[in-house]
């Protein structure tokens, strides 16, 4: 039910959706009402302006990537248990209809991951994610456990989980899977804005993980005041943010995360 209301609430106050119904609703309402028709359009305007083309996407997404590193970490030199790689990176439909493993924009999950087991070749390779679409198939952990064959890592190293479809069956699962103990040190590896909300979580379920971020969207606090090179760019990054940050809220709210914003 959580997962269902988080999808369905989401897509009504997504800012690039936000944009629409505005910019839709101002134009149905101009021949009707006037006053509000317009008012309507020039929040829309507005919108696009703000998080489309000036760095209002930036701003909301560099706290989040900032929280725990300024860069992708250095390899540990200390024992690592395992990797735990969180799902996210892989495109389910484009993989099922051609095949491989097709990967979207947080593809350096994958790439970081697969460089860490290289580095750390006793560690275990976990790999948590099943299809986080509300309508869809399940998730494709077969492709994603013969991608890291073909890369040359042992199967007898690889541990998929493949039923959870948000952070925080994420964060249940893979504990219940590898039944952690306290000497163990496993790295989480996700993107840079996601982390404080998935350390939250596996923090609050008794999982206490190194967190390893990658996938950073911004360069440093610079972009505060760089515009987008397109609209779609920024809004699409808004997006990003405002689902994080909501995200954060929403999972404090329920007791699913062990801090509003955790940190280090």
């Amino acid at each position: 039910m959580f997962f269902v209301a988080s999808k369905v609430i989401f897509f009504c106050i997504q800012p690039s959706n936000l944009v629409f119904f505005a910019l839709l609703g101002g134009t149905l309402l101009l021949g009707w009402c006037p006053k509000w028709g317009r008012r309507l359009l020039y929040a829309g305007l507005a919108g696009i302006v703000l998080f489309g083309y000036l760095p209002g996407g930036n701003i909301l997404v560099l706290p989040l990537e900032e929280r725990f590193a300024s860069r992708v970490p250095a390899v540990p030199h200390e024992k690592i248990s395992g990797i735990i790689l969180l799902g996210g990176f892989e495109d389910i439909s484009i993989t099922r209809a051609r095949g491989g493993l097709a990967l979207n924009e947080a593809a350096e999950r994958l790439t970081e991951t697969l460089r860490l087991a290289h580095e750390l070749p006793e560690a275990k390779v976990v790999f948590t994610g099943g299809s986080g679409a509300l309508f869809g198939d399940s998730g494709i952990a077969d492709a994603v456990k013969q991608f890291f064959i073909d890369a040359g890592i042992a199967p007898d190293r690889i541990i998929i989980e493949n039923d959870s479809r948000n952070t925080y069956q994420n964060a249940v699962f893979t504990k219940a899977l590898l039944r952690p103990v306290q000497q163990d040190r496993w790295l989480l590896v996700t993107s840079a804005y996601h982390m404080p909300r998935s350390t939250g979580v596996f923090r609050k379920v008794g999982f206490d993980v190194v967190p390893y971020p990658v996938d950073f969207r911004t360069r440093d606090w610079d972009d505060a005041f760089r515009p987008f090179d397109s609209f779609a760019a920024g809004l699409q990054r808004t997006d990003l943010a405002v689902k994080e940050w909501i995200g954060l809220v929403a999972y404090w709210i329920t007791g699913r995360s062990s801090a509003i914003f955790p940190g280090p």
